[in-house]
């Protein structure tokens, strides 16, 4: 027979496994509330009163943010790990969607996007984030957090994993354990995943909803929804399946605004919209770990010295300065490989060690965990057979990853009452920006460990987007021959520099 949780005990469960009773929830429940969807994968070219009625006219009341920017590597986990942190890989050390740990697996790469593996880092490497996360602030300040996704398990668990107190709901898993029975009795089982994936994302959204919004009452909620990233990896960009996703998630987000309308609450919760990065159409088949492998060594327990994981290049014997090189200029005459990057020869250099290569500073990339090459597909403005530009050598249908403008470019959209109204900005801003600006909301100092900016120009009162001033800038190195260019493009603000894109141009 199943448990039923009443009221009283939920609340015993909301104000002790959830916050550790703080004894503020009656003035927390009365301030605003801030809620954060992270629709993954949503191109900004998506967002049009066609394809997303409802998220248009979310933008259309608050402020639409035209030059918003991934973190690099344009993946989810990197950037689940920048918007928990407000920082850089540099600073939180998640590198990739598959990682390089030997103190887990000595001899490949591994996948970040299960819980279960991120557990087994963090117990092998002592800590799994190596910046402190937003949850993890607002908790020691009495504040509470709430995450709830239907993509994977990984990134859900990337947004607070060091909360013991912190509450999430995902379709694999509850925390604390002790909120699983209401969660089970509200929401029903998990359904299966599809493509679309409608069922989670409407479960994630009403685990909001039904819990959330109505009786852990979070400051801070983050809203995981895996479409149209699932959909369009496996159909493409903008093709009608995918098509058919942009409309079932911008359904729910009409349905929060209506929740949050009917339950009064919509003129005290900011509402921010952002991807984690944007989408390209594969046109190639280029396997970095195709191209790696005659650098390959045995060591001596028969094992290859060279790891490949995602575009990183880890060298497992020690530094092989002369074969680093060389492998750098074999990719820079691989006509699929894009960027090139290598340590710097000092910190804060912009070049790399090897010539022809940028350097990890130059893309916040350098830490304890980096490899010794990183490298980037490269990429073209060509046009799909739905009329949507930007296309890389990848393999597969279509994904992200690269330093193409395409999936560096994400979207950035917010509504509430302390966002600017009937408003678009064109200064650039980062997923990194986040947490510092919900910690600005709540009133709250941001960490000197954030290295992302508070968006004060998209907020009331802040100054106004077009009195801001914004840096372009552009970084070019050769390689020895003279036969490959990269340029990087770069633009700042307050004092912020983000990666607009790369190029490259050969002979």
């Amino acid at each position: 027979m199943t448990r039923r949780f009443g009221p009283p005990v939920l609340a015993i469960v909301a104000a002790t496994a959830f916050i550790a009773a703080t004894g503020r929830i009656s003035q927390t429940r009365a301030s605003r509330a801030h809620l954060v969807i992270v629709v993954d994968g949503l191109r900004p070219d998506y967002v049009t009163p066609a394809l997303m009625p409802r998220l248009t006219r979310l933008g259309g009341r608050g402020i639409v943010f035209n030059a918003h920017h991934s973190s690099f590597p344009t993946v989810t986990r990197v950037n689940a790990s920048s918007m928990a942190t407000g920082a850089y890989p540099e600073s939180h050390g998640v590198l990739g969607n598959s990682v390089y740990f030997p103190s887990v697996n000595p001899t490949r790469g591994i996948d970040t996007g299960s819980r279960e593996v991120l557990e087994k880092i963090a117990g092998a490497e002592g800590r799994l984030l190596t910046a402190p996360s937003l949850g993890e602030i607002l908790q020691q300040a009495g504040r509470r957090m709430l995450v709830v996704g239907s993509g994977s398990s990984g990134a859900a668990f990337l947004l607070n994993h060091a909360v013991p107190g912190g509450a999430m709901i995902h379709h694999e898993f509850t925390r604390p354990a002790e909120l699983s029975p209401r969660v089970l009795e509200t929401l029903g089982p998990p359904p299966p995943h599809a493509l679309p994936n409608v069922a989670q994302n409407r479960r994630a959204v009403d685990a909001y909803l039904k819990i959330g919004l109505r009786e852990l009452r979070p400051d801070v909620t983050f809203m995981w929804i895996s479409d149209p990233d699932t959909t369009a990896h496996t159909h493409g960009v903008a093709t009608a399946t995918t098509r058919n996703a942009l409309a079932a998630v911008d359904v729910e987000i009409g349905r929060i605004e209506d929740a949050l309308a009917e339950q009064g609450v919509l003129d005290r919760t900011n509402v921010i919209v952002v991807s984690d990065h944007g989408f390209s159409t594969h046109g190639g088949a280029f396997r970095l770990s195709a191209a790696v492998e005659p650098f390959v060594r045995k060591l001596p327990d028969g094992t290859p010295d060279l790891v490949v994981a995602e575009g990183a290049i880890y060298f497992r014997g020690g530094p092989d300065s002369d074969r680093l090189s060389a492998i750098v200029r074999a990719l820079q005459k691989e006509p699929d490989v894009g960027a090139i990057f290598t340590a710097p020869p000092q910190r804060g250099e912009m070049t790399g060690v090897v010539p022809g290569t940028l350097s990890f500073d130059a893309v916040r990339w350098t830490h304890a965990r980096s490899g010794a090459i990183l490298v980037s597909a490269n990429w073209s403005d060509a046009t799909n057979d739905a009329g949507y530009k930007g296309k890389t050598t990848d393999a597969g249908g279509a994904g992200h990853g690269s330093s193409s403008p395409y999936d560096i470019h994400n979207t950035l959209i917010a509504a509430g009452p302390d966002f600017r109204e009937h408003a678009a900005s064109g200064v650039p801003t980062g997923n990194v920006d986040l947490a510092p600006t919900l910690l600005r909301l709540l009133g709250m100092t941001p960490p000197p460990t954030m290295t992302g900016r508070v968006i004060e120009e998209g907020l009331r009162g802040g100054p106004e987007p077009a009195s801001m001033a914004v840096e372009r800038t552009t970084r070019t190195v050769t390689s020895s021959d003279g036969a490959y260019a990269l340029t990087a493009h770069f633009s700042t603000a307050a004092g912020s520099r983000y990666l607009d894109f790369t190029e490259v141009t050969r002979r």
